[in-house]
């Protein structure tokens, strides 16, 4: 295709950072410093590389990093007991539990237990309901990043036909929902899903969120369709065959480079968004 837009996610972050920045200014003024707390439980050293990318991120801005790194043998209790002071810290607007958690720890218990107010990930059942009703101020933060994407380029949601290959609770479900919400006829694709590839082909957008590099092939894509690729696997590989893919597609984002950069922004925007709402109901 001639006019083929690749979606740079790292411009779409520098101007929502940028726009942050004003507001973490007036928000210091005001006696309130934005504070973010990540909880980072075992020693996964993705996880360990994620939680610092996390609190640089924050630090740049002026938001406050609040970094809690738990020994891999601590029960769910003592994880719970983590988060409930967390959310009576007054000076804390976020909290984010680093998934995954050791396997002998209850993680959903652990996700329910973040407050509402301070679920700035979108990881609790509850937050996922708001979100799916359309009026949930915190969606996880990778679907909040397709959205806001695909806003910033402008491309057409109302009426288009997406498909969602995943299904998980924090990517391939709210992403399903929000797009839901903003008048996309939605299918929903999974592991049990027959003939993928045929239905996949009917997609005016694609969201891959699967967990397996180069799922989603490039004979897959309908010519000018938008694949919006939210997979990161090991060597910086996506969930779609990005050189196969951008044959067809109208509009793809990159791996690295795409929805990353922007899924971090977004929960700098939530911390953001927070620490104002607490400040206005002061």
């Amino acid at each position: 295709m001639e006019n083929k837009l690749i979606l740079d996610g790292t411009r779409v972050a520098a101007e929502i950072k940028e726009q942050l920045k004003e507001r973490v200014s007036s928000l210091t003024t005001q006696g309130t410093i934005p504070c973010l707390a990540t909880v980072l439980v075992g020693e996964d050293p993705s996880s360990a590389t994620y939680v610092k990318m996390k609190g640089n991120a924050c630090e740049k801005l002026g938001i406050l990093s609040k970094r809690i790194h738990l020994s891999a043998e601590i029960t769910t209790e003592d994880l719970l007991n983590t988060i409930h002071e967390l959310n009576q810290d007054e000076n804390v607007h976020g909290i984010l539990l680093q998934h995954p958690v050791p396997s002998h720890i209850d993680e959903r218990a652990a996700f329910e237990a973040i407050d509402i107010e301070k679920d700035v990930d979108g990881v609790t059942s509850w937050g996922f309901g708001q979100t799916s009703f359309g009026f949930g101020s915190y969606p996880s933060c990778t679907p909040a990043a397709i959205m806001a994407i695909m806003d910033f380029y402008d491309i057409s949601i109302e009426g288009k036909h997406a498909v969602v290959v995943g299904r998980s609770p924090i990517l391939g479900k709210p992403v399903s929902m929000l797009l839901l919400n903003r008048n996309a006829t939605v299918t929903t694709c999974h592991s049990y899903t027959q003939n993928l590839n045929e239905i996949v082909k009917q997609a005016d957008i694609v969201v891959a969120a699967v967990g397996k590099p180069k799922f989603i092939q490039g004979d897959w894509i309908k010519q000018g369709a938008v694949v919006m690729d939210a997979g990161y696997n090991p060597g910086n590989i996506g969930d779609a065959d990005y050189e196969e893919c951008e044959k067809n597609a109208g509009a793809i984002t990159p791996v690295p480079g795409g929805v990353g950069p922007v899924t971090i922004a977004m929960l700098l925007k939530h911390t953001v968004d927070a620490a104002e709402k607490k400040l206005e109901n002061k």
